[in-house]
């Protein structure tokens, strides 16, 4: 079997905040293999981003283990880990953001390519602003003369300058209306297939997830609670979190009408780490076995479930 070209183990992530500790991630651990995309789910501040940060060591980690291609990042020093960076690179959220109004398009895709010795002519950034569907004279514009979808893949093609093995999507939609939203997905999967290119893609609109990613992750208060085969876990959820968050995706057909399953309250704050469920206090279904941890059932075709109330499909 091919060997996961990344794998993350027991990742946590805390913050300290005066006397007390924000607890964003807690125990994740994920595979991601060569070529495939996995999805990254949950809703806003569940701690998606932040896993991805750890992974690309922008953010140093708690504890746990993130091995690349065999080597542990979190056990090499960051002159080190400069190296090994032209092999995992971001697309974040916010073009405008990320993008340093002061650079030229030209800079912005030169830089990654000097910096790791493999600048040779502009032809390499004519090339690279061509594949993702722009043309040689935007190379001389500044951020500020581009348009919202037009910034957008530039962040693309600067993350795609050093042929890199893994890019992590940051909700790379996110900020874009419908129309553009489409044009970069159907990019990100023509580039994944001409570069052989692993993908993360953190989102919470769930329907590009169907459409793009092979696995998703569904995350809720720092921690996975489901995973699997995206038509798995999208066809046959487990966890009433997954079966929530799904039941909310809009139907573009008004004569069918979808039942939703609402949770209770409110998403319980990351400055107290609950053992057991971490939905227990929403849930509708919830029982005293839920207050204490909860292992991980395998459903078979790697679908695992953090919820009791899967075990009886347990294998």
């Amino acid at each position: 079997m091919t060997e996961p070209l990344l794998r993350v183990r027991d990742l946590h992530k805390h913050y300290r905040e005066g006397r007390t500790t924000i607890h964003a991630v807690n125990g994740v651990s994920l595979d991601v293999f060569p070529g495939e995309t996995v999805g990254l789910v949950g809703e806003s501040g569940c701690g998606k981003s932040t896993t991805a940060r750890c992974i690309l060591r922008l953010e140093e980690v708690t504890r746990g283990r993130i091995e690349f291609e065999g080597t542990d990042l979190t056990a090499i020093p960051r002159s080190q880990l400069r190296a090994l960076r032209k092999d995992f690179q971001m697309v974040f959220q916010d073009p405008s953001e990320s993008l340093n109004p002061r650079l030229s398009v030209r800079r912005t895709l030169r830089e990654p390519l000097q910096l790791h010795g493999l600048y040779s002519d502009d032809g390499q950034l004519r090339s690279a602003v061509q594949r993702v569907n722009l043309e040689s004279e935007h190379l001389d514009r500044l951020p500020h003369q581009l348009s919202g979808g037009q910034k957008q893949r530039v962040g693309v093609a600067r993350a795609m300058m050093t042929a890199p093995k893994l890019v992590i999507l940051d909700e790379p939609t996110s900020s874009l209306d419908m129309s553009l939203r489409i044009h970069v997905i159907v990019l990100l999967k023509e580039l994944q297939r001409e570069l052989h290119l692993s993908y993360i893609f953190i989102s919470h609109d769930l329907s590009t997830v169907r459409h793009l990613c092979d696995r998703v992750m569904v995350m809720y208060l720092g921690r996975i609670v489901e995973q699997g085969r995206t038509v798995d876990v999208f066809d046959d959820p487990r966890h009433v979190y997954t079966k929530a968050l799904l039941s909310a995706i809009p139907i573009p057909d008004p004569t069918v009408k979808r039942n939703r399953l609402l949770l209770k309250g409110e998403t319980p704050t990351a400055r107290r780490l609950e053992p057991g469920c971490a939905l227990q206090d929403r849930c509708t279904f919830v029982v005293e076995e839920c207050r204490c941890p909860v292992p991980e059932y395998d459903l078979g075709r790697g679908h695992r479930v953090a919820c009791h109330l899967s075990k009886e499909h347990a294998g």
